[in-house]
């Protein structure tokens, strides 16, 4: 399911979004800042100060996930299932490890969300649509400057 380009820009990507919703039906989103795509299917997702997010996948477990590269103005959206991994659960070190990776000794993770994938949809900017004649080129360079910053290759 997860193809190059998904991964590529997931990779690029400095965090995700994950939606939930709670008992009560009340959405709620929240930026997750340690994510990694797993297998084909499936988002792990660093549970470091996430107690609602944990709370509401484990009362209704279909979330969605995005992010977007903030200077191409693009990602993905997934759809899918959550499951919520606690470190005596079987399989643990195997979903850690990828997050751990990213985190170093910088966070200590309390669970992983693991979210099987079933659904991806593309996530543009209004920009790709509003200025079809604008390059992606041009797009990132209004990005860099709304943002007041500089590629660092330059």
């Amino acid at each position: 399911m997860f193809n190059d380009t998904v991964r590529d820009e997931a990779a690029a990507s400095v965090l995700c979004w994950l939606a939930t919703v709670d008992g009560d039906g009340v959405p709620s989103v929240t930026p997750k800042e340690i994510f990694a795509l797993d297998v084909a299917d499936r988002v792990l997702i660093a549970d470091i100060a996430s107690a609602g997010s944990v709370r509401n996948a484990q009362a209704h477990g279909d979330v969605c996930v995005s992010f977007v590269d903030i200077f191409r103005q693009r990602g993905f959206k997934l759809i899918g299932r959550a499951e919520v991994v606690s470190p005596e659960d079987s399989g643990w070190a195997a979903r850690v490890a990828p997050l751990m990776a990213k985190a170093g000794q910088a966070f200590t993770i309390r669970h992983v969300i693991v979210v099987t994938v079933t659904r991806i949809a593309r996530i543009r900017a209004p920009s790709y649509h509003a200025f079809p004649d604008k390059t992606e080129q041009d797009l990132r360079a209004e990005a860099y400057r709304t943002y007041g910053v500089r590629p660092a290759d330059t």
